[in-house]
């Protein structure tokens, strides 16, 4: 129910944040992040573009920026305050972002069975491999 509610908000800010960039040409990329959170993640939305470097850095912010208002807005509305406010943000912006890197590398780390000293190697070049990607 919350990732349905969490999705609908979403799509209301996309469709509104694109009819803002629609009206303002100067920002035309404006309208392009939100959609892109509520497709997606933004690391995918950012491979989607082929952005890399300094662009894929100003992409990433903008994106996890907006995801962070809008689920800001989403606690305002539901009249959320304090931990629960602070724990539907952080969910709904994780969710709004994606999988997290080191969960996707801690699962490979145990399909392969590996434990101690090797899973933590691995995991650790399996992050800063999806970072670089």
């Amino acid at each position: 129910m919350n990732r349905l509610f969490c999705l609908a908000a979403a799509l209301t800010l996309a469709a509104s944040t694109s009819a803002f960039a629609n009206a303002h040409k100067e920002a035309p990329a404006m309208g392009a992040s939100a959609p892109m959170a509520a497709a997606g993640s933004c690391a995918t939305a950012a491979a989607e573009k082929k952005l890399a470097g300094a662009a894929k850095n100003s992409f990433m912010k903008k994106c996890e920026a907006d995801a962070a208002s809008s689920c800001e807005a989403q606690a305002a509305e539901k009249k959320l305050a304090g931990a629960a406010k602070t724990s539907f943000t952080k969910k709904c912006v994780a969710d709004a972002q994606g999988p997290d890197a080191t969960a996707a590398c801690d699962a490979k780390a145990a399909e392969k069975k590996l434990a101690g000293a090797a899973k933590t190697s691995f995991t650790k070049k399996c992050v800063a491999d999806a970072k670089a990607a």
